[in-house]
């Protein structure tokens, strides 16, 4: 072969590699521009016009501020036009998370983090929106009313919520994202990012939030879509920076949800032999072990691809004391779970919170795993699983019997006969029912038998009607309760209730009442001074405790956190 052939080779793919990196390389500058050129492009052809469109409807959630029988605060409000904007302050008509700044993992109801989450999943609460029209993004407008910065990641999915034929595939893309960020100013502001371009139709939006570096609640008015409903057609040059856009947040997704590629890698592809690993299989393989620990579960996926030596330690079920599959939620699905599930027989904590919904996760998938993975479990987080039902308790009730943390946090969809079966996980010591259907009856019942409760959350369960009877039930059997949640539970908790505490409770450190309109500065004082352990009390909105009753109770305990809202 001629000399010359490997010389030009050579040169063009130096050419090529200058022009992948010229485009790596433009300034944000550019690439605003070119978006801006396409975006101008779509709204003046007239043969795909722009489509702009306002939330209507809120599907799914994992919080609000507001209660569930009413619209002051709650994420309904985001559905439609805006009611505040462009004003700002507090404004009952706009959505409120429940929580803001870092307060709310350090009071003694806080879980303990799950290791091996990776960085760059730092979401704490989500909404779900949809709209009328499926269209190509083009952009998304957030209208924040106080607080604003909240909002890190903005998805988009395929799935049409109002189509009659579910679809064979459902794909999550993330139209952009960003680290939390603090934003000093708590005006009002309309949030612009600069979306990706994706390519498939959507109505079916989802924020993602994360409001630990907030002074206060972030409150968000309204969102708006714009979009194309044809395809939009982009210049070479777009192409090649898209190109690399797409790539990165490819890499990013990989590190972040890429479990599907995943799980064919997981599956144990055999590996052929090869030279010895050389001083590296001297090493104890506890060492390795340790190592090993520092990965997040795909990086996990990989390196077992690389040797037999690594595929047995990346494999050990050791691995998988601690799982946290939260972060993967846009891809989990019955087929992880399969390939998860010999690698699993040790887990004894487990997050699927989040994870499961629009059939991602089946009641027999579900299950299966459960009952090959289920007997060592000690903590199982379900927050916002959809896919629950009463057979999904039952089956925990009988395959988890070491099982002493349970969160069902938003599963609003359980019915309230399912309840009736974490009665026999009588080793539970926190039980999170926040927003759910529990009634009275199977609460009672939970109560009897699990008298280990030191946890206990009942915000927002509305089903539930007479709190004497509830706090009575507390007070005899739950004598080791540290924390209760009442928030927004039911406006007839009363000074009888808190006197049940104060008599029987006294480890309590944490109690939460907000919204009670029967409770007296009196009988706080009586909680406070027969539970000396108590730090944290929340009396937000609570009508008979104002400013003054708090000044006087803060003055005669100091060491305690009487937590109650700016404004009334």
């Amino acid at each position: 072969m001629s000399p010359v052939f490997p010389m030009l080779t050579v040169l063009t793919m130096f050419y090529y590699i200058c022009l992948r990196r010229r485009a790596r390389t433009a300034t944000r500058g550019e690439m605003m521009n070119t978006h801006r050129t396409i975006e101008s492009n779509s709204r003046t052809s007239p043969l795909n016009a722009e489509v702009v469109q306002y939330a209507k409807e809120v599907v799914d959630f994992s919080s609000h501020y507001g209660s569930e029988n009413s619209m002051s605060y709650t994420m309904w409000n985001l559905a439609g036009v805006p009611n505040v904007f462009p004003s700002s302050g507090d404004f009952t008509q706009t959505a409120v998370f429940r929580t803001y700044g870092t307060w709310w993992d350090q009071c003694p109801s806080a879980s303990l983090p799950f290791k091996r989450t990776p960085p760059n999943f730092q979401s704490q609460d989500y909404v779900e929106l949809t709209f009328e029209q499926q269209v190509y993004p083009t952009a998304l407008h957030v209208l924040e009313t106080y607080h604003p910065g909240a909002v890190i990641r903005i998805l988009a999915c395929s799935a049409n919520p109002y189509s009659p034929n579910p679809p064979a595939e459902v794909r999550w893309e993330i139209l952009w994202s960003e680290r939390p960020t603090k934003v000093n100013a708590s005006q009002a502001r309309q949030f612009k990012p600069c979306i990706k371009q994706i390519n498939f139709p959507t109505n079916l939006i989802r924020l993602e939030v994360n409001s630990s570096l907030l002074d206060y609640y972030t409150e968000l008015d309204a969102v708006v879509l714009h979009g194309v409903k044809d395809k939009p057609v982009i210049s070479l040059k777009t192409s090649l920076i898209d190109i690399n856009d797409i790539e990165d947040d490819a890499y990013a997704e990989k590190d972040g949800c890429g479990m599907d590629s995943l799980n064919k890698k997981f599956s144990s592809a055999v590996l052929g032999e090869g030279p010895n690993n050389g001083y590296f299989d001297k090493l104890p393989y506890e060492l390795i072990q340790l190592i090993l620990n520092h990965l997040t579960l795909p990086d996990l996926c990989r390196l077992a691809q690389t040797c037999k030596l690594l595929s047995q330690h990346c494999c050990d079920p050791l691995q998988y004391i601690h799982l946290n599959l939260q972060p993967y939620w846009a891809k989990l699905g019955d087929t992880s779970l399969e390939f998860l599930q010999s690698r699993c027989t040790l887990v004894q904590w487990l997050n699927l919170s989040w994870t499961g919904n629009r059939g991602f996760i089946s009641v027999a998938g579900f299950s299966r795993f459960l009952k090959v993975c289920g007997s060592e479990l000690v903590r199982l987080e379900l927050s916002c699983s959809h896919f629950l039902n009463e057979t999904c308790l039952e089956v925990i009730s009988e395959m988890c019997p070491n099982l002493q943390a349970l969160n069902l946090s938003s599963c609003d969809k359980l019915p309230p006969q399912a309840f009736n079966h974490i009665a026999k996980l009588c080793s539970l010591k926190r039980l999170v029912l926040y927003r759910t259907k529990v009634e009275q009856t199977a609460l009672l019942s939970i109560l009897n038998f699990c008298s280990e409760l030191q946890h206990l959350s009942l915000g927002s369960c509305v089903m539930i009607e007479d709190y004497d009877v509830i706090a009575s039930m507390i007070g005899a059997k739950c004598k080791k309760l540290r924390t209760l949640d009442l928030w927004r539970s039911n406006r007839s908790v009363c000074d009888t209730d808190i006197d049940e505490l104060a008599c029987n409770c006294t480890r309590l450190q944490q109690l939460d009442i907000l919204g009670t309109r029967m409770v007296s500065p009196a009988s706080l004082r009586k909680l406070l001074e027969s539970c000396k352990d108590l730090s944290l009390l929340d009396v937000s909105f609570c009508s008979q405790i104002d400013n003054r009753a708090v000044l006087e109770l803060n003055a005669s305990f100091p060491k305690v956190f009487i937590k109650k809202s700016f404004t009334q």
